[in-house]
């Protein structure tokens, strides 16, 4: 399948289930951390500078953000868990609207769990690796900020997320760098890859 992936549009926002597409177009969807870059991460696979809004503040994503690509797929922009000031209730809030996000995933091509390649995943990545897990369909981990390790901690600090997250073997680990482009052909590669599937 050809995509291009320049042909990208902001679809909308939804903030309940009601407001989820239900065209049928099949979703890659992306959950991360509120700082783990996950906005970055899709700017770069869509060559865009701004276009998954980057928040100065972590925490920005509070809804479930939808972008069309070549009217062939959505990237599925989750919002960031983990960041300490949310309320409680808010916090609540996002995680009901994963969970009926995860209820309905039967169009889910493939999830993306975004961590950060620096430091062991934290209690909330191991969640949502189960979050996926669970969900039966295909997933992958792209471990970002790898232009801010040595060369000499990346096999390392990759062993400890697939150990941490207690990832089986057939899933993927990718090495990604929103900042330098590293990783950005193998992504894509997998989200066709799955497209196909």
């Amino acid at each position: 399948m050809a995509v291009n992936w320049n042909l990208a549009q902001f679809v909308r926002s939804a903030a309940k289930p009601a407001d989820f597409p239900r065209d049928g177009l099949p979703q890659v969807v992306f959950a991360g951390r509120s700082n783990v870059g996950k906005s970055s991460v899709i700017n770069r696979l869509l060559n865009r500078k701004n276009f998954a809004r980057v928040g100065s503040a972590p925490g920005k994503t509070t809804h479930i953000n939808y972008f069309c690509v070549d009217q062939k797929l959505y990237l599925v922009d989750l919002p960031g868990y983990g960041y300490a000031k949310v309320s409680k209730q808010e916090r609540d809030r996002w995680g009901r609207l994963i969970e009926s996000w995860f209820a309905g995933a039967e169009r889910m091509a493939l999830g993306i769990l975004v961590v950060d390649a620096r430091h062991k995943p934290t209690a909330d990545d191991c969640t949502m690796a189960q979050f996926f897990l669970n969900s039966g369909k295909p997933f992958l981990v792209a471990a970002n900020k790898l232009d801010k390790l040595k060369k000499s901690e990346i096999a390392g600090n990759g062993q400890l997320i697939r150990e941490t997250l207690a990832l089986p073997d057939g899933i993927p680990l990718i090495l990604f760098s929103a900042e330098k482009g590293e990783g950005k052909e193998a992504l894509l590669g997998e989200i066709i890859h799955h497209l196909e599937a």
